[in-house]
Formats: C-alpha cells, structure tokens, sequence
C-alpha cells in the first residue's frame, strides 16, 4: 500500500470500500456467511463439519471453491499489471455484480450469491504484482497485521505515521460494509446494482486516466 502511488492510493480504497459493501449484502442475506472473506468461511466450514451440519457445510464449501475460481478467472482476465489489466478485471467485476442484481431480481438467489463471490474473488487481481496479490481489497487481517508492524516501528524511531495507509484502507472497507448495510434492510440484494455501476465507472476512470 505504501509503495501505491497517489491515485492507485485512492483506487484502492474506493475498491476497498465496494469490496466491503458487497459483502455486507451478502452477509446479511445469507446470515453470517461471507462473500469475500475466506478465512471467516473456512472457520464455518470446519465447525459446520465439526457439529455435523452437514447442509450448511456444502453450501460454505461451495463458496470456497467458487471463490477459487473466481481468483482463477480474475488473473486470466488481467493477463498483468498494467492500467488496461486494472481495467479488464473492474469491468468483469461490474459485469459479474450486474448479473447478480439481474439473479437476485428474477429470484434467483443460489446464482446471485455465487456471481457475488466470483465479483469479490475477481477483485483481488487488479493491483496484481508479479502474479500476485500486491493489495489486498476485500480482506483485512493482512493490512491490519501491517498497521501493527508500523506502529512498532513508529515507536522503535521510525516512520511516525506509516501505519496511516493500512488504517484508511482498513476504514475504507468498514464504511463502505456499513453503507451496504444501510442498504440492504431499505431494498435487499437490488442494492447490488449501485455496486455494479461503481464498478463500473472505476473501470472506465482507470484506463481514461492512464490514456492521458
């Protein structure tokens, strides 16, 4: 994040923060299962298993797995790490998030739900850095990880506000989780569609901006 420059800087936190929103429409429609967030899936998973829920436990896995896939597709669509890669992967984003508020219209859950996981899994391949993730957008424990490392620094004589990069991003995906909240107990999972048009428009500003 540090490394960011000022506008990947702000990219970052404005995907942050749509990362965030989607996945509290998806936590509150489906009760405590994440979108986005794997590890807190995974802990599912192993006490659904645990506690013989067996139900529960396939559904959980599949979202593992199709989150996967979805990191597969997103690092096949960015084929690098240049602007127009940055470019692909948001507009597959806004396209995955669009079919999902299509799903989610005609009733379709199981297919919104799992175009959703895609969309978030997507996500993490647009600051790619040498085939790998170089910010992570719709996960937290790392950046917070680092933040705590900074703040020892800070206080070991080094770099006094390192840490603020981390923070924000980590805020940034906090406000936009409870806007998406907010949204969601007003109009349900139609609040995707906003989400699929910042996609979106991120999408476009990412490759005008670099072709000027």
């Amino acid at each position: 994040m540090r490394t960011l420059t000022a506008p990947d800087r702000w990219l970052a936190l404005l995907l942050a923060a749509l990362a965030g929103y989607v996945d509290s429409l998806g936590f509150l429609h489906l009760g405590g299962v994440f979108v986005s967030f794997m590890s807190g899936n995974t802990t599912r998973l192993a006490v659904n298993l645990a506690g013989g829920r067996w139900d529960e436990a396939v559904g959980v896995a599949a979202i593992l797995i199709l989150f996967v896939m979805g990191a597969m597709i997103g690092a096949l669509i960015a084929g690098g790490q240049g602007p127009r890669s940055r470019s692909r992967v948001l507009m597959l984003e806004a396209a995955l998030l669009a079919g999902a508020a299509v799903a989610a219209g005609v009733g379709a859950t199981p297919v919104t739900i799992g175009l959703m996981v895609l969309a978030m899994a997507a996500e993490n391949s647009v600051f790619l850095r040498d085939g790998e993730v170089g910010v992570s957008l719709t996960y937290m424990t790392g950046t917070l990880v680092k933040t705590g490392h900074a703040l020892a620094a800070a206080l070991r004589g080094g770099e006094r506000f390192a840490f603020r990069p981390y923070l924000v991003l980590w805020a940034g995906l906090g406000g936009g989780a409870m806007l998406g909240a907010l949204v969601y107990h007003g109009v349900g999972l139609i609040a995707l569609w906003p989400a699929a048009g910042f996609a979106l428009v991120l999408s476009l500003a990412t490759r005008v901006s670099r072709a000027a």
